[in-house]
């Protein structure tokens, strides 16, 4: 069997700062750099991302595969025209080229399923258009999604199967890649369409109740992976990207195969009601640390905050101050000198003003940047202050953790500030703080820390979860709302509440 295999993966944020633009997905940053061609197979085989799952099952099943575009880039505001149409237009090329030479059984795609371009609310429904309209009504088109995806009835009526991760943070991306693939199996066995039951929710859930390592979510998908097995189907919950401000933004429940109604109906019972297992505990910045700092001086493990409105895997940039003027506000390193951590804040210039200075030296830094959030609200100024250079890095970072591990990313130049006892991990360019080594870089063992303040909403648990002692989560000003009643929509239905 022949198959042809491509990727376009984008969550955006549509209330955020800054576009993706082209250079956006060459650059890849906290994703693989783009990828055009054969190359795609040998490079993904065996990683632990969907289309490396995927690829892992076509090579134990003996399946040909035709490699195309893989294209990612980080979080942010919208795709721009140009981006998506270029990549489009080269894999539509590929496609045409592939069923020219050869021929194509079936299409795999590796995509997210939550991104908004300058000119598609529904890019991913859209591409699977485009690329349905080449094979025609017969060649059997699967496709693996985000956690998080905005599922369309568009993407929904193109594919023949959607697959979604079960897990955030997502620890399954690769077996969700495998699942896309079992999902065509199942298709070709049957010789046609399974039947396919859907359920749209009527609220919207924030990213931080979204988290599958705690109540609801965790038993909500244990319920979903015990009704596949009763009904022998494939079920699948996407809980929404609750940032996008298109008509079929937030969480959908779908499934396959003859039992699929029964266990969608199931499901969707679990998860609408009650609607008060989704509310959320926020915390302010001051009420955040405060906590932290009692919290610290009864245990050896770390506390850890989230500073998850200024999340890069959800739009933010890395570069809001809101916890550090928190920090300094309530001079928690003054109490724990060197013990108190924050990371990773992106800000080009001081980290090229660090490394110009060298180790050891003390200078007067203006940190972070003051954004535009929504409704016409800025985050907090910038931080001014003297800071002392303790280490510095090129920003190369291999991931240990179990989200990415084994994969490198690269940050730029880097390095380790100390503002009042307060050690800022400090990067050229933004990532979300999913990984313990994006404080190991420039000299921070977490493990080591007191307090700990991570630029994340959900993911960094997987690898600082069995280290801390505690995990609050704080609502600083920044980009991406952990209370989607926060923020101006204009395009959502009159039915969606914007809270459970």
């Amino acid at each position: 069997m022949r198959i042809f295999v491509a990727g376009f993966q984008h969550e955006t944020n549509t209330f955020a700062p800054t576009k993706a633009d082209w250079a956006a997905f060459e650059a890849g940053s906290g994703f693989p750099p783009y990828r055009r061609g054969p190359v795609i197979v040998e490079a993904y085989r065996g990683r632990g991302i969907p289309i490396g799952g995927f690829i892992d099952l076509a090579d134990e099943r003996g399946w040909s595969l035709v490699g195309s575009v893989w294209a990612g880039a980080n979080p942010s505001a919208h795709v721009t025209e140009d981006a998506f149409e270029r990549i489009a237009r080269e894999m539509i090329e590929d496609l045409q080229a592939a069923r020219a030479n050869g021929g194509v059984d079936a299409v795999y795609l590796d995509l997210h399923g939550a991104a908004v371009t300058e000119h598609l609310e529904d890019p991913e429904g859209e591409l699977l258009a485009r690329i349905r309209a080449v094979v025609g009504p017969e060649v059997p088109i699967v496709a693996s999604l985000d956690l998080h995806a905005n599922v369309t009835a568009q993407m929904l009526a193109q594919a023949d199967g959607l697959a979604a991760y079960r897990t955030y943070p997502h620890v399954d991306m690769a077996d969700t890649g495998r699942l896309a693939g079992r999902l065509l199996e199942r298709r070709l066995a049957r010789g046609e369409r399974e039947p396919i039951a859907i359920r749209r929710l009527s609220f919207l859930l924030s990213l931080n109740a979204q988290c599958t390592m705690m109540a609801p979510a965790d038993a909500v998908y244990d319920e979903l992976k015990a009704l596949d097995t009763r009904h022998d189907g494939v079920l699948n919950f996407a809980m929404g990207f609750p940032a996008a401000d298109i008509a079929e933004c937030g969480p959908v429940i779908w499934g396959y195969g003859d039992g699929a109604e029964v266990a969608v109906d199931a499901l969707f019972a679990r998860v609408d009601q009650p609607r008060d297992q989704w509310r959320l505990d926020l915390r302010s910045p001051e009420a955040a640390v405060r906590e932290a700092l009692s919290v610290a001086a009864t245990t050896d493990r770390p506390v850890v905050i989230a500073d998850t409105q200024d999340n890069p895997g959800a739009g933010g940039d890395a570069n809001t101050t809101g916890m550090l003027h928190a920090l300094l506000a309530l001079e928690a390193g003054a109490r724990y000198p060197g013990k108190v951590a924050l990371g990773v804040m992106a800000d080009a210039e001081v980290a090229a003003q660090a490394h110009a200075a060298g180790v050891g030296a003390s200078i007067d830094i203006t940190l972070g940047e003051s954004v535009p959030t929504w409704g016409g609200q800025f985050s907090d100024a910038p931080v001014k202050a003297t800071a002392i250079v303790r280490q510095l890095s090129d920003g190369k970072v291999t991931l240990k953790g179990p989200m990415g591990m084994g994969g490198t990313v690269t940050l730029g130049p880097s390095a380790c500030l100390d503002i009042q006892g307060v050690l800022v991990a400090v990067s050229s360019l933004k990532t979300q703080m999913l990984d313990r080594e994006f404080f190991r870089f420039v000299g921070i063992e977490p493990e080591q820390m007191k307090l700990l303040v991570n630029k994340s909403s959900v993911h960094f648990r997987a690898d600082f979860a069995p280290i801390a002692s505690h995990i609050l989560v704080a609502k600083a000003a920044g980009p991406m709302a952990a209370d989607p009643a926060d923020l101006p929509w204009t395009r959502l239905p009159a039915t969606m509440a914007l809270r459970p």
